[in-house]
Parts: structure tokens; C-alpha cells; sequence
């Protein structure tokens, strides 16, 4: 599903309810697309003095920072930017963590082929790299959470990006490497419209999924159905367990 722009913390919330939801089998697979205003996140592994900016600096440039529970270190979002994030259940899949991180880099790394662009996997890097005269520049980042083998967060695609932005971090914690996007590569303007059914396609090809386009309306009905249906069960719980207290006051 394609979310549009959309900021990065309801986004997160709107992660959290699906991941919960597929937990309890209310919902499928789900991937969720997005791009998002200017935005630093840094993940649990991240360290904060990588965030080269003040918070002051921040305010003035619009852009948020986000704390989060995605491993990696930190990173930049915003316009130009596709940002997935699978919501999957990997005990249906494959439940290896390896695993799914070279799935997703192999999503990215057809969908680049698919435009003429040799990207490739860095050894002990996470992410997609493309060569260039001063040394490899990173085009697409990485960083997943997992809760009993639901899948959160995902990855970050530079295709249009504003790459000023990233001067305000030290991408992905690596000193010395600079992060590129599709447009930069190709020297020619791209845009995401272009890219993402690339990267939907090859999604569905990579992790052998009948990829089917869901209204936001939709998927909303599933997750406010699913919530309904765990406050009944939690009603009932409370009213068995005030029963159980009941029928023990009795006996006394």
C-alpha cells in the first residue's frame, strides 16, 4: 500500500497496529510505501554523536528527529525517497534474520538493475552500494526490527533524495562515505513514480508474494475490526475473572 507523503511518526504508529495485527493472523503480509518529510532516525544501535546537526539547526531546516527501535545507526528520510516498510510474518516465511536482510537488499539491488545501475551488497555493511569515481556511495539503506518474527521497518530507496541532507549526519554511522541516489547515478531526473513498481514487483518475485494493491480504507476497516474483536476478548477475560472472585466470596 502506498501511504503518499507521510510524516515519520504516524507512520510508525500505523506500523505498530499492523504488526500487532498480524501477530493475532487478523491481517496478511502487508508492504508499506511511503516517502517522508525531512527526517533523521537513529536506530538502537545508533550512536548520537553521528547526528552532526543542533537541535537548533534542526528547527530551522524542518527536520524531526526520531528515536527508534529499528536496528542500524542513524539515517536520513524525505522527499525522493522511497521508504518500505514490510510488515511480514517470517515463521511463514523463513524465520532467519540473515535471511530476510539479503532478501530485501536483493529487492533493491534488481530494481537498480532495472535501470541500467550495477548495485551491489558491501560485506558486513547493510544496504546497497554503486561504485563511483571517489569510492562506493551507498543508494539504499537498511534497518529492521522484529517482534516474534513480525517484521517492522525496512528500507530507505535514494531515488530523487536532496542529498544536502545527509551532511547533517554521518550516514549509517560509516565516516568517509557519502550516500547517492538513483537521479545522481543515472544523471538525469527520476522519480518515484518510476521506481516503485520496480521495487513492488520485485518484492512479490523476491519473497514469493501475490502482490495485490489494498485501499488505505481497507486496511483501516481490518485493523479497527481486529481492535474491536481484542477489547470483546478482554471484556470477557475481566468478566470471567470478576465471576471467579464472585463465586469465591461465596464460599466464604
Amino acid at each position: 500500500m502506498n501511504l503518499g507523503l507521510l510524516p515519520y511518526g504516524p507512520a510508525c504508529a500505523l506500523q505498530a497496529r499492523l504488526v500487532e495485527a498480524r501477530k493475532a493472523g487478523a491481517i496478511p503480509d502487508v508492504l508499506l510505501l511511503s516517502e517522508h518529510p525531512h527526517a533523521i532516525t537513529l536506530g538502537r544501535n545508533g550512536r548520537r554523536e553521528h547526528l552532526r546537526a543542533s537541535e537548533r539547526l534542526l528547527s530551522q531546516m524542518n527536520v524531526t528527529f526520531h528515536e527508534t527501535n529499528r536496528g542500524g545507526d542513524i539515517t536520513y528520510h524525505g522527499p525522493g525517497q522511497i521508504v518500505g516498510y514490510p510488515i511480514l510474518d517470517l515463521a511463514q516465511h523463513r524465520r532467519d534474520v540473515r535471511w530476510y536482510v539479503s532478501h530485501l537488499e536483493e529487492v533493491m539491488i534488481r530494481a537498480s538493475a532495472d535501470f541500467g545501475v550495477s548495485a551491489r551488497r558491501v560485506a558486513d555493511r547493510h544496504g546497497i552500494w554503486v561504485d563511483a569515481p571517489g569510492g562506493e556511495e551507498k543508494l539504499a539503506a537498511l534497518g529492521v526490527h522484529l517482534s516474534r518474527w513480525v517484521t517492522s521497518h525496512g528500507f530507505a530507496y535514494n531515488v530523487a533524495t536532496d542529498l544536502r541532507y545527509f551532511d547533517l549526519i554521518v550516514p549509517c554511522g560509516i565516516a568517509g562515505k557519502r550516500a547517492t541516489s538513483l537521479e545522481r547515478v543515472l544523471d538525469r531526473a527520476v522519480s518515484c513514480g518510476e521506481v516503485t513498481p520496480k521495487l513492488v514487483w520485485h518484492f512479490g518475485d523476491v519473497f514469493g508474494c501475490e502482490m495485490v494493491v489494498v485501499p488505505r480504507v481497507t486496511l483501516e476497516q481490518k485493523l479497527a475490526d481486529h481492535a474491536a474483536a481484542a477489547y470483546r476478548l478482554h471484556q470477557n477475560g475481566a468478566e470471567r475473572k470478576a465471576a471467579a472472585v464472585d463465586l469465591q466470596g461465596s464460599r466464604a
